[in-house]
């Protein structure tokens, strides 16, 4: 299974997820379901805004589980 790892690269850059969520600009909700993995897309646009915050790439985004 593919997860987003966001949380992780937002502790490592001293960033709160409540940074992220008003710097992406979707609604709450949707944005709390995408970090916490309770989603089954992710639009590409929010993957490249969230790679251009955190200066990193897809891959540091997401890690596969053997869930």
């Amino acid at each position: 299974m593919i997860k987003l790892d966001v949380l992780r690269l937002l502790e490592e850059q001293g960033r709160t997820k409540y940074w992220l969520y008003k710097q992406l600009g979707m609604s709450y909700q949707n944005f709390n379901r995408m970090v916490n993995n309770e989603t089954k897309s992710i639009r590409y646009e929010n993957i490249e805004t969230m790679c251009l915050l955190l200066h990193c790439t897809p891959n540091d985004l997401f890690v596969m589980t053997e869930e």
